[in-house]
């Protein structure tokens, strides 16, 4: 609290001028120190922090045994990049796969197949953004609450995306693809380092003679 402390004055004679009382301010900074803390530690907690916007790439993890088989995807779609703007794609297992389908990265193109493989999680997403338009505006746990329901969505779908390359491949190739995940709400995409099967090269070889 501001207090006004009075200054000292002794006895002056009548005829003395009468002077105007010094006067010193003293303001108690404690209650707005206490004040500033209290919204500070409002503000964070009640603050969504911004993720950080970078490229996700997902990589399964390494075997310990080289000459075990890759696990195969019961739901989703391999594809093979060779350094040009087409992609070979299969979507069965390895040893029954018979021949590469070849497509590019157009919108008719890979994008139509992904939004086609993908359309559950689409619909899904689509039904949580509805609702997120409906719901009250700037409201801090309303968002995290949609945020977390779409996080289970992605995490939900069966749909899978396995990327693999030649030596070939560039790496123009993969981000244009991981742009084409971004822009069909693929939510699990895994990017395979290991060489290709014996059998995806001699696919791939006869895919790229048939042109």
């Amino acid at each position: 609290m501001a207090q006004i402390e009075g200054g000292g004055g002794g006895n002056h004679g009548k005829h003395d001028k009468k002077r105007a009382k010094k006067l010193s301010t003293r303001i108690d900074m404690t209650p707005m120190v206490d004040l500033a803390f209290l919204l500070l530690t409002f503000f964070v907690l009640t603050s969504t922090f911004s993720k950080p916007k970078t490229l996700r790439m997902i990589f399964p993890e390494k075997k310990e045994n080289n000459n075990e088989p890759a696990p195969e995807v019961k739901d989703g779609i391999t594809l093979i990049l060779d350094g040009t703007d087409k992609v070979y794609h299969y979507s069965t297992s390895i040893k029954d796969m018979t021949a590469l389908e070849k497509t590019d990265l157009t919108k008719d193109g890979l994008r139509k197949i992904l939004k086609e493989r993908n359309k559950k999680l689409l619909r899904d997403l689509a039904a949580i953004q509805i609702e997120s338009d409906k719901g009250p505006k700037n409201d801090t746990a309303f968002e995290r609450k949609m945020n977390e329901k779409l996080e289970k969505a992605q995490r939900d779908s069966k749909f899978v995306v396995l990327v693999k390359h030649s030596e070939n491949a560039t790496y123009k190739n993969m981000i244009d693809v991981v742009d084409e995940f971004l822009i069909t709400q693929v939510g699990k995409y895994f990017v395979v380092d290991d060489p290709l099967d014996p059998k995806e090269k001699l696919m791939l070889d006869k895919a790229k003679a048939s042109n």
